[in-house]
């Protein structure tokens, strides 16, 4: 399962590769949140929206970086 509620402030600490992989985390569990949903077996509704806003804000922050309004962090 991807993290629940991640924030822009946590996603904006995440490098690029990071950011990647938790993108694809939140579409696995989005598509088996979904499968479930059609299937009856959902656990709550609520977490479909939850999942759908992280995965926005993942690309927000991307988009961002990649725009040069937001920069990737450096590494130390």
């Amino acid at each position: 399962m991807a993290n629940s509620n991640l924030s822009a402030v946590e996603l904006d600490k995440m490098d690029d590769d990071r950011l990647r992989e938790e993108l694809d985390k939140a579409k696995t569990e989005l598509f088996n949140l979904r499968f479930a949903q059609a299937a009856g077996a959902t656990e709550s509704a609520g977490r479909i929206r939850q999942v759908r806003r992280d995965i926005a804000r993942i690309y927000t922050i991307a988009r961002e970086r990649e725009l040069n309004i937001r920069t990737a962090p450096t590494v130390k």
